[in-house]
């Protein structure tokens, strides 16, 4: 199936065509050192059907004689059969921000194409051999749950179907917050999972006790999006600065570069906040910028975590 991708236009840039290259790359670098994470190479405790051995033993009645060591069995001129460690299906659960205020961006694209692009890329690589994903949306008035499935048919179905909703509605302010998602995602996995939190971890602070309890669970990655203005004001005079997921103004005189200096200071202090705290709970935490090329980073990350 191939991968369907935003075409660049002037007022959509996107995240751009996503390349089968980079995409292959990442693929391997997680099916080969993150953890073991993909199906083949996620090892289960029990003895079972697998590809892996587990141990040669000495056959005894009733085993299946298909799994007789035959070069065993002739160095010691007795039945030894052979037992595989077996693998079970990882199961991937992608948490998706499509709250308003992702859709900033002031760079070579929103923060929301960006989270799209991110969700394609893990969509490729968590469904691969077998594994299943399953989706779950946050941060507007109609949040999404997509059941785990084998294939990413329903993925794309879905990314499609909110970028047609984003087209169609003016509306600003969100409804259902990180927390929310995150909740929601904790109760529909109901086995030890992988779970991806693309968002822009703004709006209501209320995700750090339910990701807590989330991480103790399964294993956690946390995708952070960021847009260069959102650490930073540009000498541009007086701005009406809105936040998008409560709708509040505020007016302020960009030319002043005492204002300026502390915004970049007040805006770098509540970002490191942040990662400290994703790192306290053991969540693996990697940002992104709508500048640049996003996948790359993703890519490198990975294999730096492995």
């Amino acid at each position: 199936m191939k991968l369907r991708v935003q075409e660049r236009l002037p007022e959509k840039p996107g995240p751009g065509p996503i390349s089968e290259g980079l995409l292959r790359a990442l693929d391997i670098t997680v099916a080969r050192r993150m953890e073991g994470l993909l199906a083949g190479d996620y090892r289960s405790r029990f003895l079972g059907q697998g590809s892996e051995l587990a141990q040669i033993r000495p056959y005894v009645l009733g085993d299946d004689v298909r799994q007789i060591d035959w070069n065993v069995t002739a160095r010691t001129g007795e039945p030894h059969i052979r037992v595989q460690q077996a693998e079970r299906v990882l199961v991937t659960w992608l948490v998706l921000d499509t709250s308003p205020s992702m859709r900033f961006g002031t760079a070579d694209r929103r923060k929301a194409d960006v989270a799209e692009g991110v969700a394609v890329a893990v969509g490729h690589v968590a469904t691969r051999r077998g594994n299943r994903l399953g989706v779950v949306t946050f941060g507007d008035r109609k949040p999404r749950s997509a059941p785990v499935r084998q294939g990413r048919r329903g993925l794309i179905s879905l990314l499609g179907a909110l970028r047609e909703e984003a087209g169609q509605t003016a509306e600003r302010v969100g409804a259902t917050s990180l927390g929310e998602g995150i909740r929601r995602a904790d109760a529909l996995a109901r086995q030890r999972s992988f779970v991806v939190v693309v968002s822009d971890f703004r709006g209501p602070n209320d995700w750090r006790r339910p990701l807590l309890q989330l991480a103790g669970r399964h294993d956690v990655m946390a995708v952070e999006i960021r847009d260069p203005r959102e650490q930073e004001l540009p000498n541009a005079g007086e701005l009406w600065l809105v936040d998008p997921e409560t709708g509040r103004q505020l007016r302020v005189d960009t030319r002043s570069a005492k204002l300026r200096r502390r915004f970049a200071e007040a805006a770098a202090a509540e970002r490191a906040g942040l990662s400290k705290s994703l790192a306290s709970m053991g969540v693996r935490h990697v940002v992104l910028s709508t500048s640049g090329d996003w996948l790359r980073e993703l890519a490198l990350f990975l294999r730096r975590a492995a």
